[in-house]
């Protein structure tokens, strides 16, 4: 026989519009000490990085006493309270991580999230995909039902729980029957992604000005077509709720930030090479735009609104050179610098085992929707 308290462990995975107290009780605790932690402990680093699909360990006596408390952040970092008497304290120590390649592949029938949903692909690796091909796609306007994906990335575990995905590694994307695929490379300089030629997928402009998201996946292709289409005031309409971040579509300097007529809150930006884009209808600015600041590709600079002519929320995008309007859904963008040739013997070494498990991958999912 043995004096030794059984210990209890029981998790359960925090879903949305779920309570810190509901959580707990689901698992056991006694209340009392549920009262503690929420009460002691409510507005403390763990509780405010505790977010809906993390799974909470939580380990109790065979009475409901909690012993301890814990889950992993997006940080990597363990995180969660202990007993120390009657009190609980916070603990915090770095997780041990271990990576793994994972494949995933889909078909689009609405938006790029539905078909992530659909495939089990975690929100963070579909964005990646839309920040990847960002200068050759326009997530928000392009995709067309029964475009395909397949994608490799890195999803990292701890103790066996897959607990956050990590960069995509290669990937292959079948849009209005074109196909692209990139690979990431990295080397002495850094990183970035390619196509499987060594050509950079990094483009001068993305597509769009619109920061991907959940909240534009899918708006603009339940709009009526005509509100698509390229207009005959030269610029390109986005439907998008208000607040809608905006983005440089470049690098470039702020050229205006105001207030400009049926335009309503504008931002001009300059670009090299006589380009300028202009982005119209906005409710506001990010912080700090103003002219003569400086924005990289992807920075924010303003959000969605109605001011001006508008008669709902919109962003209206022109792209212009030497003041001379051109389509930005077609015109034809720069790439940046491919891999050197004395390093592409490398680089096809490196990433060819990636480039043949996405053919596997496709070569799989297209039989199977045959």
């Amino acid at each position: 026989e043995t004096d030794a308290t059984p210990v209890f462990v029981r998790e359960e995975r925090l879903e949305r519009g779920d309570t810190i107290a509901a959580l707990l009780a689901r698992m056991g605790v006694d209340p009392a000490d549920a009262s503690r932690i929420t009460g002691d402990h409510g507005k403390s680093k763990a509780l405010r990085q505790l977010r809906p699909g993390m799974v909470v360990q939580a380990q109790t006596d065979d009475d409901g006493s909690l012993l301890n408390l814990r889950f992993v952040s997006g940080r990597d970092t363990m995180l969660g309270f202990e007993r120390s008497g009657e009190r609980f304290v916070p603990v915090e120590q770095t997780a041990a991580m271990s990576r793994q390649v994972a494949m995933r592949s889909g078909q689009v029938r609405s938006s790029l999230f539905q078909a992530a949903d659909d495939a089990n692909l975690p929100d963070a690796v579909a964005v990646q995909i839309a920040e990847i091909f960002g200068g050759e796609i326009d997530f928000n306007r392009d995709l067309r039902r029964g475009d395909t994906f397949a994608v490799l990335y890195e999803m990292f575990h701890h103790e066996g729980r897959a607990v956050r995905p990590g960069r995509v590694l290669a990937v292959e994307f079948v849009n209005n029957r074109k196909t692209f695929r990139a690979v990431w490379h990295e080397d002495q300089e850094g990183g970035s992604y390619y196509a499987p030629d060594g050509a950079s997928l990094r483009k001068a402009f993305l597509r769009s000005p619109l920061e991907f998201s959940r909240v534009t996946s899918g708006f603009a292709m339940r709009m009526h077509p005509i509100a698509q289409e390229w207009r005959f005031h030269k610029g390109v309409d986005y439907a998008a709720p208000t607040g809608t971040r905006v983005r440089a579509t470049g690098d470039a300097v702020v050229d205006f930030a105001g207030r400009q007529n049926g335009y309503g809150n504008i931002v001009v930006l300059r670009h090299r090479g006589g380009v300028t884009t202009h982005y119209a209808h906005l409710s506001g600015f990010a912080s700090g735009i103003q002219k003569g600041t400086r924005v990289a590709q992807g920075d924010a600079i303003g959000f969605v609104g109605a001011t001006g002519w508008a008669t709902g929320p919109h962003l209206h995008y022109e792209f212009r050179v030497n003041d001379a309007h051109m389509n930005p859904l077609t015109v034809v963008m720069p790439s940046a610098e491919p891999i050197a040739p004395q390093h592409l013997a490398a680089f096809r070494a490196a990433t060819q085992p990636h480039v043949a498990r996405l053919a596997l991958i496709q070569n799989v999912s297209l039989a199977a929707l045959e």
